[in-house]
């Protein structure tokens, strides 16, 4: 996920170039730094690059498929996820003089273009990809989760377990339900 974009920071404020992107799932597996998530599927989508007066504007809209953990459950599933790229890339270096260009308070290392005028989108997907994930996933909308006393899987079947502990500060209501 590395662009070459000398020629295009050559051209006027407002050129573009378009790039189908079609990374394997290796390219990042190693570096989404998160226990149980997983890319399973290859990157794809398309990749539009921009230049504006600052630098490479970059958007996209990128499909894989992620595994990650069932919060109820806790068996891992795949997660099919559409990520959306909007990212502004600074170059380094001034491709006309060869000066290096002073850093801007705030900004990111992994928003800036190297010396050799390389765009590397990595950080950036792996960022966006990581945000993909839902706060907490669920393999299925009617997933029974795990019993609380045993831990076992009911979506595979119940336990033997019995479930009539009642929170002391709903006995009354119980109470009420019984007599009614």
């Amino acid at each position: 996920m590395r662009y070459n974009v000398a020629q295009l920071l050559k051209a006027p404020t407002g050129a573009t170039r378009d790039y189908v992107l079609d990374e394997p799932a290796e390219a990042l597996n190693g570096l989404l730094g998160v226990e149980d998530v997983y890319i399973r599927d290859r990157l794809r989508g398309e990749i539009h690059l921009m230049h504006t007066t600052d630098g490479i504007l970059v958007t996209g809209l990128v499909h894989t498929t992620l595994e990650v953990p069932c919060d109820r459950c806790l068996e891992p599933f795949e997660l099919p996820v559409e990520v959306r790229i909007e990212e502004s890339f600074r170059a380094r270096v001034d491709l006309r003089t060869g000066v290096v260009l002073p850093p801007v308070p705030g900004e990111e290392l992994e928003t800036l273009i190297d010396e050799h005028h390389i765009l590397d989108l990595t950080e950036v997907m792996r960022q966006d990809l990581l945000l993909a994930v839902p706060m907490h996933p669920v393999c299925r909308p009617d997933c029974a989760g795990l019993c609380p006393e045993c831990g076992q899987n009911l979506n595979e079947g119940t336990c033997n377990c019995r479930v009539e502990a009642i929170d002391p500060r709903w006995a009354a209501l119980q109470q009420l339900l019984d007599e009614g």
